[in-house]
């Protein structure tokens, strides 16, 4: 089976099902979820873009006006309703999966878990300093490492996790594709994600 009449069997098992893209900051949904709405035809949103617009703030002054409470309220907020649409690929914030609420509205879609390694991680969010409201700390690695250890449980709840290396993000995309088929016909029991190694 060639690769479009593999895409439109996947798209007609995914029955319009969002997928949601969940991992620590720096991990890639943001730069990965466009290639993969785009293999899938699918629409792309990236929710902290659009609590940025919602809000007419960018991420670091709500945090630093309101505060982390309010924030997490806007993220429930914007997430309830995309969740009322179909088709897409949403690229989420890294803390999003600490709110119970949210995973309602995620396990109507397939939860993808981008996980790159604590190593690539702090490389990247080093290489992004000031935009990172939550590390900006005297120690932003220990604040990291606090915030990568308390999530790990979060993410765990995903239907994949995928581990991927020094790799484009079209060839993230790529290997989400080849997976979804495995996911779609033997679900991990909850709390066991399926794991794939890139």
């Amino acid at each position: 089976m060639d690769q479009s009449n593999r895409v439109s069997s996947l798209k007609q098992r995914l029955a319009g099902r969002n997928l949601y893209l969940i991992g620590m900051m720096g991990c890639g949904k943001s730069s990965t979820g466009p290639h993969l709405a785009d293999l899938l035809g699918y629409a792309f949103i990236d929710s902290d873009q659009l609590i940025e617009k919602v809000s007419g703030r960018s991420i670091p002054e709500i945090f630093q006006e309101d505060g982390e409470i309010e924030f997490r309220n806007l993220e429930k907020q914007v997430l309830n309703v995309i969740g009322q649409r179909h088709s897409l690929v949403v690229a989420t914030g890294g803390g999003l999966v600490t709110i119970p609420e949210n995973w309602g509205i995620l396990h109507q879609g397939i939860v993808i878990w981008i996980d790159p390694g604590r190593e690539r991680l702090l490389a990247r969010i080093q290489a992004d300093a000031g935009k990172r409201p939550l590390l900006e700390t005297q120690s932003p690695v220990t604040s990291f490492d606090e915030l990568h250890t308390a999530r790990q449980q979060f993410y765990a709840e995903a239907d994949m996790h995928l581990h991927v290396g020094e790799v484009s993000e079209k060839e993230v995309a790529m290997k989400i594709i080849e997976s979804l088929p495995s996911i779609l016909s033997d679900p991990a029991a909850p709390g066991a994600p399926q794991t794939i190694e890139e």
